[in-house]
């Protein structure tokens, strides 16, 4: 068990996560700081957290566990600012959804003490957002990956590996570049995937009547369109050169959809669905769990 949880940022992931460890019984107190006074006012209002701090470094105070949910782009000003506070005994994590900058970002803020901190990505979530939304059971069942940097503690690595499959999660260990390559795959390019396609009808004079004829395959398809446009700013411009890596295949496959359709070539056509179908088909979310490193 951990006495105090230091929560920078309030919102779905974090407070999920504050709530999860409530109640697993994970931690005694939770001292909570967003960058918007309200929504830390809001958590505390809603049990998520149990003290409110004005800061992120007094959030910190006290805190022998530690969890940056922020902007990808703010890991390094956010590890920076409450630096002098973490010792060999804090252990501090992120959740954000790129690994490779955050590494870089916390080697340069925290420097010496980098051995404290274990960057995570639970892959879960919703496209809405806010401290609303948290939920004890968000992460019930996710992966978790971890992307332990060369001086992580290995004490601090096992920690967090054992937090984590405490609230419930399948836990991997990787390298932060091929956590990145991999999620611009199916997480990163998706998301652009529906942000262009909403782009592309809202860009249209008829917008409004084509979203109206838009049916239940629409919504499941444009479903992660709805997701914080900050957040996802930062995770599509930090990991930018795997998701356009990834775009050319996909432009790729789109060009051989293309090219059977111009043709008139049916039978092309139907043998390129039937492989994306068939494959598609065969995949089950969590039916295999990443390998561990050890």
């Amino acid at each position: 068990m951990f006495e105090q949880l230091g929560l920078i940022g309030c919102g779905l992931m974090g407070g999920s996560f504050a709530l999860a460890c409530k109640r697993a019984g994970l931690v005694q107190r939770v001292v909570g700081y967003s960058k918007s006074p309200s929504t830390t006012e809001r958590a505390r209002q809603m049990g998520v957290i149990d003290i409110e701090a004005p800061s992120a470094l007094l959030a910190v105070a006290g805190a022998d566990l530690v969890l940056l949910a922020v902007p990808v782009a703010a890991t390094g000003a956010t590890l920076k600012a409450i630096r002098h506070l973490v010792t060999p005994q804090t252990l501090v994590m992120d959740v954000g959804s790129t690994k490779t900058d955050v590494v870089q970002a916390a080697q340069d803020a925290l420097r010496e003490r980098i051995g404290s901190f274990v960057p995570a990505h639970p892959i879960a979530g919703r496209e809405a957002a806010g401290v609303e939304h948290a939920d004890a059971g968000l992460y019930q069942g996710a992966q978790v990956i971890l992307t332990p940097t060369e001086r992580t503690l290995a004490t601090q690595l096992q920690r967090a590996e054992d937090l984590w499959r405490a609230l419930g999660c399948r836990v991997a260990r990787m390298a932060p570049e091929l956590h990145d390559a991999a999620l611009a795959a199916v997480s990163h390019l998706p998301h652009l995937l529906a942000f262009a396609t909403m782009g592309g009808i809202n860009a249209q004079p008829d917008a409004e009547r084509l979203l109206a004829m838009a049916g239940p395959g629409f919504r499941d398809f444009t479903r992660i369109a709805a997701a914080d446009p900050v957040l996802w700013r930062d995770v599509l411009l930090a990991n930018r050169e795997q998701v356009l890596a990834q775009a050319q295949h996909f432009a790729g496959a789109l060009e051989q959809f293309q090219q059977a359709m111009r043709a008139g070539d049916a039978q092309l056509l139907q043998d390129l669905i039937t492989l994306a179908s068939t494959s598609r088909a065969r995949w089950r979310l969590g039916d295999a769990a990443l390998p561990s490193d050890h």
